[in-house]
């Protein structure tokens, strides 16, 4: 007997969808049936991939382009959803980024305020734009993509450390907030993931970056998403409140067992 609750035309919001772990989720999830709300801001990827979605599985989707870092637009956008798109069952704060690998005293501000603005205040920007719906309807799963290096830092990360440490704690705290009301929640923490992650941290240096995967095989936005797809697939009654997913050959934020070449 199949434990698992159905997502047949649930509605989705999944930040970050135009590419790596959030376009991968919004597979997964449209696989299982759940009508999507897609958002980034790159347009075109979000309208290549819901023409995608809706061929492969039949299932519709809504692009609303968007900066999670701009509080009106998204009290705008997720505010004012089109008739039947309104009820949101589930949130996938996907949108997240790390920029510069700097001591801190090295450190430039303007990739600090990227970090935080994007990973921080967009994360809490788009809950406070849907949670009250959830809230309203009793019912809801609010899922924050953290990061191992929110458990464990590291020299060079210390700002984005902090960012994804902070999403472990508004996770928590938002459960307790919520206790009652039907809604969970979920904090999901991958190890190394191989996506345009360490492009956009090195700022398109793509020697750097394909170097953070060299001589190991990192996780897979594919491998994340079905982590997400089984949290929020749970029945009712369970609350899967934290997933760290590392590659077997990763142990901690910066220790991972490499073959040489």
């Amino acid at each position: 007997m199949s434990r698992s609750i159905s997502l047949t035309d649930r509605i989705a919001v999944v930040t970050g969808a135009s590419s790596g772990i959030g376009r991968a989720t919004a597979t997964a999830l449209a696989e299982a049936g759940a009508r999507i709300i897609l958002s980034a801001r790159r347009i075109e990827r979000l309208e290549e991939l819901a023409a995608g979605l809706k061929a492969s599985y039949g299932v519709e989707s809504l692009c609303v382009p968007l900066d999670v870092r701009d509080q009106a637009a998204v009290a705008d956008a997720l505010g004012n959803l089109p008739a039947g798109w309104q009820d949101v069952d589930i949130l996938i704060n996907n949108a997240g980024l790390s920029r510069g690998l700097n001591p801190l005293h090295a450190g430039d501000v303007t990739d600090w305020d990227e970090m935080v603005d994007t990973n921080i205040k967009g994360l809490l920007y788009v809950t406070r734009a849907l949670l009250p719906g959830m809230v309203e309807r009793n019912r809801g799963h609010v899922v924050n993509l953290g990061s191992v290096a929110g458990r464990d830092p590291y020299g060079g990360g210390t700002v984005y450390c902090a960012t994804k440490s902070a999403v472990d704690m508004l996770g928590r705290a938002l459960k307790i907030d919520l206790l009652g009301s039907g809604i969970r929640v979920t904090t999901i923490e991958p190890g190394m993931v191989e996506t345009e992650f360490s492009m956009v941290r090195f700022h398109g240096d793509a020697e750097r970056a394909r170097k953070v995967y060299q001589g190991l095989q990192p996780l897979t936005p594919e491998d994340v998403a079905d982590a997400i797809l089984w949290a929020v697939t749970r029945p009712l009654h369970v609350n899967v409140q934290d997933i760290l997913l590392l590659a077997s050959a990763q142990a901690t934020a910066t220790m991972a067992h490499r073959k040489t070449e």
